[in-house]
């Protein structure tokens, strides 16, 4: 018998055991790498920097991360008497919860066949997975604005204003870089991008069977646009002016404490997983490579993560100036000009 797609008609049992069993494990992987990104933020800054890095709490200061979220959990959880206190305590979980939703569209494997099923390694594939993770990075903003506002402080509010002028500023680069891929994916699916990602590279047969068509090679500067805006839209370094500890304490978080302060840090590094996840899936093939499929997939994101954390220890923060010249005056011409060219290649070749 021919293997058919396992969905709810033909078995609504197995299929809910299967999305209950692939959405814990997403959360699990994803929670535990948020964890664990802090430690390795630490340790990686450290060297960069001469230092050690955590050492004292556990082998090599590897219970630090678990020390951290008990020493946050008892903390007292202040509310500033002049807050608004509702959305206020909205905010957090309105950025934590669009990061960790956005996960559940991006593929993380190839499919798998078990008896007569096959269940793809995808919580849910959309027909149009990127315009939701468009739609959910859109929401991102309004936690932040909210915190800014509900706090009733001068730092928080500077911190929400600025972080909402960057994050749409950079949101509509990223947006028209995608437009590229659309062009020659023809398709708004994650997992119809990663499918088409798996032509071999210029038609040449003789390479390394894992060595694909990814976009990266006829996309290389929507690669690198994409990739710096999602830093600008998730606030890290270079970029990170809505927290500006220098300038604004903390920014939108500075009346926070205890777990919601916690959780605008998990927010953060969730988001860079998103971004890491998204950019390996539109330009570097996904799942696709040497290896099995989810390692494959955890590299790329891990190779990333580095980057964004080798980039925090070496690169300054940029004037608020110069985050608007080059949103509106390079990357944005730069992301027109190159749906332009795509389009008259995609003509021409067709």
């Amino acid at each position: 018998m021919t293997p058919e797609m396992l969905s709810l008609s033909n078995s609504p049992l197995l299929f809910v055991a299967a999305m209950i069993i692939k959405i814990l494990v997403v959360f699990g992987v994803l929670m535990g790498i948020v964890a664990y990104a802090t430690y390795a933020e630490r340790k990686i800054i450290g060297r960069m920097q001469t230092r050690l890095g955590p050492m004292e709490t556990g082998w090599y200061g590897l219970l630090q991360p678990i020390a951290d979220g008990i020493k946050l959990f008892f903390k007292e959880d202040i509310i500033p008497a002049e807050a608004s206190k509702v959305p206020f305590i909205l905010a957090p979980m309105m950025i934590l919860v669009p990061a960790l939703i956005t996960m559940a569209v991006v593929p993380f494997g190839p499919d798998l066949t078990i008896g007569q099923y096959i269940i793809p390694l995808q919580i849910t594939d959309l027909n149009i997975g990127i315009l939701f993770v468009l739609a959910m990075a859109g929401l991102g903003v309004y936690g932040i604005v909210l915190a800014g506002w509900a706090s009733n402080s001068k730092y928080s509010l500077l911190g929400g204003i600025r972080s909402s002028a960057q994050m749409v500023s950079y949101e509509l680069t990223a947006g028209l870089v995608i437009v590229s891929i659309f062009m020659l994916s023809e398709t708004l699916s994650l997992r119809g991008i990663v499918a088409a990602q798996m032509e071999p590279l210029w038609g040449i047969a003789t390479l390394p069977h894992w060595m694909h068509n990814w976009y990266i090679f006829s996309q290389p500067l929507a690669f690198v646009l994409f990739m710096f805006s999602g830093l600008a839209e998730i606030n890290r370094t270079p970029f990170d002016l809505p927290e500006a500890e220098t300038e604004l304490v903390s920014g939108f978080c500075t009346e926070y404490s205890s777990m919601k302060y916690a959780m605008f840090f998990m927010a953060e590094y969730a988001n860079m997983i998103v971004i890491a996840g998204i950019t390996a899936t539109l330009f570097l093939g996904g799942w696709d490579g040497p290896f099995y499929g989810p390692i494959n997939f955890l590299l790329k994101i891990f190779c990333f993560m580095f980057f964004f954390i080798w980039i925090r220890a070496t690169w300054p923060r940029v004037r608020y100036d110069q985050l608007m010249f080059l949103g509106w005056k390079i990357f944005l011409p730069l992301s027109l000009a190159n749906i332009v060219l795509t389009g008259f290649v995609v003509l021409m070749f067709q």
